[in-house]
């Protein structure tokens, strides 16, 4: 369950800054990035900071 929601998560984080980038600045494309940077971290460290802070949120696994 929680691994779907971090997905779902990344997945709106990308969409809204790619559609805030076209729309209000370019700059927003390094949220994008920060993003990806993140997904590709946790692949390597079985670590990710949004499954720390749903599991504080009580989310469950």
């Amino acid at each position: 369950m929680k691994n779907r929601i971090v997905r779902a998560i990344a997945g709106c984080f990308i969409l809204i800054s790619l559609l805030l980038a076209v729309y209000v600045n370019l700059n927003w494309l390094w949220f994008t990035a920060f993003v990806g940077a993140n997904l590709l971290q946790s692949s390597f460290t079985k670590w990710c900071l949004m499954e720390d802070i749903l599991t504080k949120l009580g989310v469950k696994n």
